[in-house]
């Protein structure tokens, strides 16, 4: 765990980018991933808000947003999780990537199609994004309750899988999927990697709180545009 031949990557993003595991990440080993690009990261807030970038910000400048997408050659946008689906997009053809971080919030909210349309202004085309789900909570895992399950239309119903008496499991990464290919994302890969039952590998804000341990631990995303 840790080292370069470990970083998890998607079969259908052909750009620079890595899902690391949480030794990467508290090491901060961004290189493993994306080799020397500028890091770019902003002040995530379970928002359904994306934001164009062309450069980097410093750890007090970072605006608030959960989805960034940037036409700059040389950057690398990096997103953190610990549960919530951290989501990498690229236009490969038309120079143009995306990064969103998608808790239950604010896939509801729309941070999908945020990302999506992001991109769409610097010139990608969504028929040829393509788009990769990372390591998240697993349905098996994320037990929720009735007032949640009130909060979403009945369309989206479909997601919860009822466990007993006001009870349900939630399929996060099936509703991030859904809604990208809503948005008209053809290629979207699901990485299927449960952070709450892959103890050894990956931060989980749930299993953290379960256990009573510290929930600070982050799990980073990253994908760059070569310079």
């Amino acid at each position: 765990m840790g080292n370069a031949d470990h970083v998890l990557r998607a079969e259908n993003l052909h750009v620079p980018h890595g899902f690391l595991d949480a030794a990467q990440s508290d090491a901060q080993a961004f290189k493993l991933a994306v080799g020397d690009a500028e890091v770019v990261m902003v002040k995530q807030v379970h928002s359904p808000d994306a934001i164009a970038v062309t450069k980097g910000f410093s750890e007090g400048d970072r605006p608030e947003a959960d989805a960034m997408a940037t036409a700059t050659p040389g950057l690398a946008l990096a997103i953190v999780t610990a549960d919530c689906a951290p989501i990498l997009l690229a236009d490969e053809a038309g120079g143009v990537i995306g990064a969103a971080h998608a808790g239950w919030r604010g896939a509801q909210g729309g941070v999908v199609e945020a990302v999506v349309a992001s991109m769409e202004a610097l010139g990608a085309r969504r028929e040829r994004i393509a788009a990769a789900i990372g390591p998240s909570i697993a349905q098996k895992s994320y037990e929720v309750g009735a007032d949640m399950r009130a909060s979403f239309a009945a369309e989206d119903h479909r997601f919860f899988e009822i466990t007993g008496p006001g009870k349900w499991h939630f399929d996060l990464e099936g509703l991030v999927a859904a809604r990208l290919s809503a948005a008209g994302v053809l290629s979207i890969c699901p990485l299927e990697t449960d952070t709450y039952a892959a103890s050894r590998r990956f931060h989980s804000y749930r299993r953290s709180t379960h256990r009573g341990e510290p929930t600070t631990g982050r799990q980073v995303s990253l994908i760059a545009l070569l310079a």
